[in-house]
């Protein structure tokens, strides 16, 4: 796969080698197949690493990680559980809303953007960048996971102090090898409304972050949207 002109120069200088490896040509081979066989797949193009473009290597302090992108009309943008504004907050987002507001006592404005919260340093990142319409977990295990991968391990060995944010088990399990001596790992689980009141409601990781940040002489994150 070529280096895209849209990541990051900051983080290509990382993870840029990704592109030349094997698993990446077999990446490209599969998403060209799935275009030219007429089906749509979000996000669009340029915003498949939408992530790592808000979001620079070296001004990355939190990591929430999720698992697909979504899979319906104008919901993907690249950012893990956001949605585009004046699209309905689906109910993970809902639920993280809730979170905040009992942790915080922030009452949300209603959009599902997230960019906000992106642009101070919360990479929001999905394990899987690209999704078949209507078809969830359709891009899985084609080559995304060991690209995601390489971007939590380059965190994780070059980075002190980052939060990494793992919420239900496949986050948990993805997250496994990062080094609790340097950064703070918060897990629960998952905010969805299968699992939300098995321990993400009450969790309060949204003010252990921002107490962890200011401990290290760092300016809080801005949860308001």
């Amino acid at each position: 796969m070529n280096k895209p002109s849209e990541l990051h120069p900051s983080w290509l200088a990382v993870i840029g080698d990704q592109f030349d490896q094997p698993y990446m040509q077999n990446l490209r081979d599969f998403l060209k197949a799935e275009k030219a066989a007429g089906k749509t797949m979000f996000p669009p193009g340029h915003l498949i690493f939408n992530a790592f473009n808000h979001t620079p290597f070296n001004k990355t302090r939190v990591v929430i990680i999720g698992q697909d992108p979504y899979h319906g009309p104008d919901q993907a943008m690249g950012l893990s559980f956001s949605v585009p504004q004046g699209v309905k907050v689906p109910p993970s987002l809902v639920n993280i809303f809730k979170e905040i507001h009992q942790d915080l006592g922030l009452s949300m404005s209603g959009s599902g953007d997230l960019t906000p919260w992106a642009d101070q340093g919360v990479l929001l990142l999905n394990a899987t960048l690209t999704v078949e319409q209507a078809n969830a977990g359709s891009h899985q295990k084609k080559g995304w996971e060991e690209f995601t991968d390489a971007a939590i391990a380059a965190l994780n060995a070059q980075c002190e102090g980052l939060v990494f944010v793992l919420w239900g088990s496949y986050a948990q399990k993805k997250g496994a090898f990062i080094d609790r001596n340097k950064h703070l790992v918060l897990q629960s689980p998952h905010p969805s409304p299968l699992s939300a009141h098995r321990g993400f409601f009450g969790n309060r990781q949204f003010s252990t972050i921002n107490e962890y940040l200011m401990k290290r002489g760092e300016q809080p994150i801005n949860w308001q949207l």
